[in-house]
């Protein structure tokens, strides 16, 4: 069985940072293309940065240069390095992991973890 358990998330004020975690089990994070997904108040989730199995990363235009995507392989766990905290940052992040070739949409997903950006 595959779970995938998110932590770090919380309360921040703007410009402030926080680091996600997600644990995997069932899984292994090294031979799966990984990703933080996030769902705002009223809006779709959407998915903000991915990490492939080879190492690539991508961010979407909001993200980049603010956040990080990056796994500890012995650990079994992807991260996710958020600095610079804006209040439309606010939403439900989740971690996912899909075999290379297959959909996002057919992803394992975490139950997610909150983060709150607000002064």
């Amino acid at each position: 069985q595959v779970l995938l358990s998110e932590s770090g998330g919380g309360s921040v004020q703007p410009g402030g940072s926080l680091k996600l975690s997600c644990v995997a089990s069932g899984l292994i994070v090294s031979e799966y293309s990984m990703a933080w997904f996030r769902q705002g108040p009223g809006s779709e989730g959407q998915g903000i940065a991915f990490l492939e199995s080879i190492g690539t990363e991508v961010y979407i235009n909001d993200v980049r240069g603010r956040f990080v995507i990056f796994k500890d392989n012995a650990k079994n766990t992807l991260y996710l390095q958020m600095y610079n905290l804006k209040p439309e940052d606010t939403a439900k992040y989740y971690c996912a992991a899909k075999t290379f070739g297959s959909s996002w949409a057919l992803a394992y997903r975490g139950q997610g973890t909150q983060v709150t950006v607000s002064s």
